[in-house]
């Protein structure tokens, strides 16, 4: 075979991953039952490990070959061609089953249980949690079906009590366009005794904690924005951790029950208010004094940490 008539490898793939994707969404055409977009969206990074693969090769072609025709092969064309294609239809689709919001009321009974642990695990939207339920819990959901099902599992023996409010995954979660909508208004028993574990992905985190027995709150923050209240009386010590990500989070503290804070700020800043540095932490007036005392340990990691007294 002459120079002139030598190809790159990457035309020959490019070819052939042109008619692989041809004949995939050709068979969604005949079968309109079955949808492709779900199964694109799960696995399109193949496709640009497929075209790096292509680009490598024609790079290592090159260099072993030096006197082989230039060839567009892949061109940057039908890379980005073939790339708005399946961004679009995913999209598309995403975009369709996303502003299909559904809305779930959801309670759990106490069961007689004289304590309970509680953990509620949310991907991303808005979390508002408060007390004030004649029932152990009672719950508004209001999710898109692109968010997956809120789930709520409640098991009780021994006289403890294991709630679990958890995200399903969704099977279609692939490439996500536009907002969705994801938000959760928990109201907890205020008379439980209540060991409480939150964990936020990303989003808005609304925490009225007043008048909720608490005993222990553990809470870890992935990104966006937190603010817990929690002033007023407090019947029983609090042990506190509060881990931040990436955003701002704001305590509201009590000014008649003693506070002790040790607070890091990671690479934002620490704004304490009117507490009193003492000891490498920062307390009230009250601190030492009151009956009961809330020690919390704050940890933030981009973005600020604020402590405010309620006055």
């Amino acid at each position: 075979m002459s120079k002139d008539k030598i190809y790159r490898p990457s035309a020959v793939l490019g070819a052939v991953l042109l008619i692989g994707v041809g004949a995939f969404f050709l068979y969604g055409n005949f079968h309109p039952a079955w949808d492709p977009w779900p199964l694109v969206a799960r696995y399109w990074p193949v496709l640009l490990i497929l075209l790096g693969l292509a680009k490598l090769w024609d790079y290592l072609w090159l260099r072993t070959h030096p006197d082989s025709t230039p060839s567009r092969g892949l061109s940057a064309g039908i890379i980005v061609l073939i790339l708005a294609v399946v961004f679009i239809g995913i999209g598309l689709t995403r975009g369709r089953v996303s502003r299909r919001v559904n809305h779930e009321s959801q309670s759990v009974e106490r069961r007689g249980m004289e304590a309970v642990r509680a953990r509620i695990e949310m991907n991303a939207g808005e979390l508002r949690l408060s007390g004030g339920a004649t029932k152990l819990l009672e719950a508004d959901f209001d999710y898109a079906e692109a968010e997956g099902k809120p789930r709520v599992k409640y098991e009780a023996s021994g006289g403890q009590g294991d709630l679990t409010i958890i995200q399903q995954e969704n099977h279609f979660s692939g490439f996500n366009v536009g907002p969705t909508r994801n938000d959760w208004d928990l109201r907890l028993n205020n008379d439980v005794p209540l060991d409480l574990k939150l964990r936020m992905g990303a989003g808005r985190t609304d925490l009225r904690l007043k008048g909720l027995s608490l005993t222990r709150l553990d809470i870890k923050m992935g990104a966006g924005e937190l603010e817990a209240d929690l002033t007023g009386d407090w019947k029983h010590d609090l042990d506190a951790t509060i881990q931040g990500g990436v955003g701002s989070a704001t305590i509201r503290l009590p000014r008649d029950v003693g506070v002790r804070v040790n607070a890091v700020g990671g690479l934002g800043a620490i704004n304490p208010g009117d507490l009193m540095k003492s000891g490498g932490a920062y307390v009230n007036e009250a601190y030492g004094k009151s009956a009961t005392t809330l020690r919390l340990s704050v940890a933030g990691g981009i973005g600020e940490i604020n402590l405010r007294q309620e006055k």
